[in-house]
């Protein structure tokens, strides 16, 4: 029988975080699920771990490989009803994340579901100040644009067999689903109780080229988008503002400030090169945005009661 969900991880040398991951996913209140591993080339221990946990594991080699290839390849690999995409160094705050991230699907107008995202104390402000921006603790309703993703996101796979993911795509692959299925007629909610903790490791370069990838597949998704010099210059200096002001709140200015314009700078230095691109994207680049360097070593009331309680995790895993 088939399983009503499938959890698809893909993963390029995430030793490090993974068996955290893992272990969120076997203290789940839902047990109807079934894990699926894309992996695209990982030179650590990560292989090992998902074989160590009896993870069914799929291939890809780095001439191979996209965002939208690695969801499609776990799709077709997966027998769920429901497909769950959670990143490798993403773990689950919740015992019942995967009820609340599936529970939008009762309606049957519903093609995707995305939960809420927030750093952990390893995490650049910035990007913890991204991810409470762009995940809040309640659900906006109505938004101007389709939104999803894939760093803890869910799909109806008749949705999926109906329009797929862009395999062509630099990134961008859950917004542009999202947008697809929209005008099809469907939509995309936002569950801010499935919570996960989303850690990125990057240095200021990584930073730049995670930027850059977005921007060149969003200018693919809106061609008539532009992102100007001037775009740059304001959005870097509002930003580096409005973190200067919260880091002082929370009283760590001091230690904050520098990160912060660096971050900053990254930002929105990729989103304006990324805008920029014209043609198509060298292979040479595209290897360098897909596989970057290897990484340096009280919050309020969500929409809803998460179901479960938190997910006990051991000091170390």
């Amino acid at each position: 029988m088939s399983a009503s969900c499938s959890v698809v991880i893909r993963c390029y040398n995430e030793a490090k975080r993974l068996p955290r991951l893992l272990f969120g996913l076997s203290r789940q209140t839902m047990r109807d699920f079934e894990v699926v591993a894309v992996d695209s080339g990982s030179t650590d221990d990560t292989p090992r771990i998902l074989a160590a946990h009896g993870v069914r594991t799929l291939f890809l080699t780095p001439g191979e490989f996209s965002f939208g290839r690695s969801c499609n390849l776990g799709c077709q690999a997966s027998r769920g009803e429901y497909i769950v995409f959670v990143s490798a160094h993403a773990y689950p705050v919740y015992e019942g994340w995967l009820e609340e991230l599936l529970a939008p699907f009762a309606d049957p107008g519903v093609a995707a579901s995305y939960g809420k995202q927030r750093g952990n104390h390893e995490s650049a402000f910035s990007e913890r100040r991204i991810f409470e921006a762009w995940y809040p603790d309640r659900d906006p309703g109505a938004k101007g644009h389709p939104f999803c993703n894939n760093a803890n996101s869910a799909v109806r796979r008749r949705v999926w067999e109906e329009i797929g993911f862009d395999e062509t795509l630099t990134g961008l692959e859950d917004l542009d689903f999202a947008r697809r299925a929209v005008e099809r007629g469907h939509s995309v909610a936002y569950a801010p109780a499935a919570e996960v903790i989303h850690v990125h490791e990057e240095r200021p370069g990584t930073v730049r080229d995670r930027f850059r990838r977005e921007a060149i597949a969003y200018r693919r998704i809106s061609p008539r988008e532009r992102f100007t010099w001037w775009d740059f210059c304001r959005l870097c200096a509002g930003n580096v503002v409005s973190d200067w002001r919260a880091a002082w709140r929370e009283g760590v200015l001091a230690r904050e400030a520098r990160a912060i314009v660096v971050f900053r700078l990254m930002q929105f230095l990729g989103a304006y090169q990324g805008m920029r691109q014209t043609g198509p994207v060298p292979e040479t680049l595209k290897r360098r945005l897909y596989y970057p360097a290897a990484p340096v070593p009280g919050p309020a009331s969500p929409n809803g009661s998460p179901s479960g309680g938190r997910v006990p995790y051991p000091e170390r895993l």
